[in-house]
């Protein structure tokens, strides 16, 4: 095998979890091949670099071996070199920050137990 379709290679070095999310990769123009933008069906060679952008991280591969069957997670290092630098593997260990905004009693929409609240007291002058 000699040359093998970039968004089958992506999704059988496990980049993807499917054929069809590669291919939506490649046409939104996520996927770079040798320093240029591909379509699904650009063709891969042995020691091609391939740069993949999946927010919040920008992964580069260099093609060790061209395979076109999904690999076991164990086996991709036998058909890929990752270039991806260490800065940009640090992002997925990056702390995420929630914010969360404390409302003051009586400001905004009554939370639902306000809202029993009021009924059982509009219940009460009722009745």
């Amino acid at each position: 095998m000699d040359e093998v379709r970039i968004d089958k290679f992506l999704w059988s070095i496990r980049a993807f979890k499917t054929r069809s999310e590669a291919t939506d990769a490649c046409n939104g123009g996520k996927i770079r091949l040798n320093g240029g933008d591909v379509k699904p069906s650009k063709l891969v060679h042995r020691g091609d670099e391939i740069v993949v952008r999946k927010p919040p991280v920008t992964y580069t591969y260099k093609v060790k071996e061209l395979v076109d069957k999904r690999q076991g997670a164990k086996l991709v290092s036998d058909f890929v070199e990752n270039l991806t630098p260490e800065e940009e593997l640090q992002k997925l260990h990056a702390p995420v920050e929630t914010f969360f905004l404390k409302r003051d009693r009586g400001t905004g929409r009554p939370t639902k137990k306000d809202r029993r609240q009021m009924e059982a007291l509009w219940d009460e002058l009722d009745g």
